[in-house]
This record gives structure tokens, C-alpha cells and sequence, in this order.
């Protein structure tokens, strides 16, 4: 797991959702949860994980680095998984038709990676549950840049 993370609440009543940025690069997945929690503001305890590349440091996904990353951030409130490009997304999606290799609540969230990320890390950080987390993020699509 080439992954960054946050602190965060040990579990409980009133733990954070926990967030993964899956990338096919390594680089890409841990500059995404930097600029995330940057911009969440100081004082975030939203645990974040980039899960990108491959074990060996290519370019790719790994099913092992996103099931890590996301037992990583899992406080038992739900852990969203925002993705990049095509397979990651099928990575995602059999890791959870698998049943059994991710935390309970785990969710592909659809959402741009980076904006995405953003309103997940910040929502999260704000107490959201994890469907006004997911919520959050697929609002992202609606930013206009022009």
C-alpha cells in the first residue's frame, strides 16, 4: 500500500468514515490524500489512504493494496472508496461482490477522483454518515469550470 493516512477516532458511536483514493499510480493516490486533507483544514482526523499502482510500485491496481488501505481507515463507520480510471472501479467492484475482503460498509463511491476526494475528506471530516459522504463526493460532478 503506498498510502498516506490520517489519525483518526479508534471506532465507536462517533467514528469517521474512513476514505481510500484508488489510482493507478502511487504517486497519484497519496498526492490526492495530501491535497485533501490539506484543504479539509487543519485539525482533521478523517483517516485517508491512497491505494495506487502495484505492489512492486507500477502503474496498475492491486486488489491486496485496496483491501489494505481500507482496513487501514475503517473506524466501523464505513470506509469510501473513490477510483480513478476503468479497472480500478472492477478492482472495486469484485473486491465487494467478494463479500468478505473488505470492511463491512464499504462502498465505491461514483465521484471525480480529486474533487471527489476534496468533499469526502471534508464532509467526513464534519461528522457525515457515510451516504452524506458518498453524496458529497458525487456532487463533485456539478463543478463547472468554465
Amino acid at each position: 500500500m503506498s498510502a498516506q493516512t490520517a489519525g483518526g477516532a479508534a471506532g465507536g458511536e462517533n467514528a469517521p468514515v474512513g476514505v481510500v483514493l484508488v489510482s493507478h499510480s502511487g504517486p497519484v493516490a497519496d498526492s490526492v490524500a495530501t491535497l485533501a486533507l490539506g484543504l479539509a483544514g487543519d485539525g482533521v482526523t478523517v483517516p485517508v489512504a491512497g491505494a495506487g499502482g502495484t505492489p512492486d510500485g507500477g502503474l496498475g491496481t492491486s486488489a491486496e493494496l485496496i483491501t489494505k488501505a481500507a482496513r487501514t481507515v475503517d473506524r466501523g463507520a464505513g470506509v469510501a472508496i473513490l477510483v480513478d480510471l476503468g479497472s480500478a472501479v472492477l478492482t472495486v467492484k469484485a473486491l465487494i461482490a467478494e463479500g468478505d475482503e473488505l470492511p463491512e460498509g464499504a462502498r465505491l463511491v461514483d465521484a471525480p477522483l480529486v474533487e471527489g476526494a476534496v468533499a469526502a475528506v471534508v464532509a467526513a471530516s464534519a461528522g457525515a454518515d457515510l451516504d452524506a459522504v458518498a453524496a458529497a463526493a458525487g456532487e463533485a460532478y456539478g463543478y463547472r469550470k468554465e
